[in-house]
C-alpha cells in the first residue's frame, strides 16, 4: 500500500493510500483516527481495520496522521486543526477520483467527532461511520441537521465513551427528518472494540454501506 505525503493546513501530512487500480469511478471513504495525544494514529486497530474493511468493498481509501502524528507537520489543535487536516485529506483523496459517485467519511473515538463536523461541510459527503463516539467529551450539537445518513456503533462495554451519552446523541439525530440514523451496540465490547468484537465491528460496517450502496440512498 503506497505511502503517500499530501498537503495540509500546517504542512505536509503523512497517510496510506489503497487504491483500486483500472477502477474509474471507484467510491472512495477517508478514515479518521483517535486522539493524537492519547496514542491515536493512523495504524490504530480500530482504523486499520476500518480501511481494509471499505477496500474490501471496492473502495479506494485514504486514512492519514492528524498534523504532529508520524511523519504530518504541524501540532495538535484541540480539533480545529485536526478538521482542517480531514478536510484537506479529502481534497486530496477527491483529485484523484474525480469520477467517483459515492464518499464516505468513517471515524474512530477521536476521529468521529472530527468525521462528523466533516460531514457538515462538506455536501458531497454520502454516508458516514462514527465509532465509539466520545459524546461525553465533545459537543456534537452542531449535528444540526445532521446532513446524511449513517451507522453510529459502540461497545455497551465502553468505559471511555459511556454508553448512555452515545444514546442520548442518538436520539437527538433520530428527531431529524431526511435522514436515518442507524445504531447498534455491541455486548461486552470496549472502546477500543478488543478481542473477537472486531470481528463484529467490520461485519456490521459491511452489512450497513454494502446495503446503503444498494440503496443509493443519502
Amino acid at each position: 500500500m503506497p505511502e503517500v505525503i499530501f498537503p495540509g493546513p500546517e504542512g505536509r501530512l503523512e497517510g496510506r493510500y489503497h487504491p483500486h487500480k483500472g477502477v474509474k469511478d471507484a467510491p472512495i471513504a477517508i478514515i479518521l483516527h483517535p486522539h493524537p495525544q492519547f496514542g491515536g494514529t493512523m495504524n490504530n486497530r480500530v482504523v486499520y481495520n476500518l480501511h481494509y474493511t471499505f477496500h474490501n468493498m471496492g473502495f479506494n481509501v485514504l486514512r492519514f496522521n492528524f498534523r504532529g502524528v508520524g511523519r504530518s507537520q504541524g501540532e495538535y489543535d484541540q480539533g480545529i486543526g485536526e478538521l482542517s487536516d480531514a478536510a484537506s485529506a479529502l481534497d486530496y483523496l477527491q483529485s484523484m477520483n474525480q469520477n467517483t459517485k459515492h464518499c464516505w467519511v468513517a471515524g474512530f473515538s477521536f476521529g468521529a467527532w472530527i468525521g462528523m463536523q466533516l460531514l457538515m461541510r462538506r455536501p458531497e459527503i454520502t454516508g458516514f461511520i462514527s465509532v465509539s463516539p466520545p459524546a461525553n467529551m465533545y459537543d456534537f450539537s452542531f449535528l444540526a441537521p445532521c446532513p446524511s445518513s449513517g451507522l453510529i456503533i459502540n461497545g455497551l462495554g465502553d468505559r471511555v465513551a459511556p454508553p448512555p451519552d452515545t444514546v442520548s446523541l442518538v436520539n437527538k439525530l433520530h428527531e431529524q427528518k431526511g435522514i436515518t440514523i442507524t445504531h447498534q451496540e455491541v455486548e461486552g465490547a470496549g472502546h477500543f472494540f478488543e478481542d473477537n468484537h472486531m470481528d463484529t465491528l467490520t461485519t456490521s460496517v459491511e452489512e450497513y454501506v454494502r446495503r446503503r450502496m444498494t440503496e443509493n440512498t443519502r
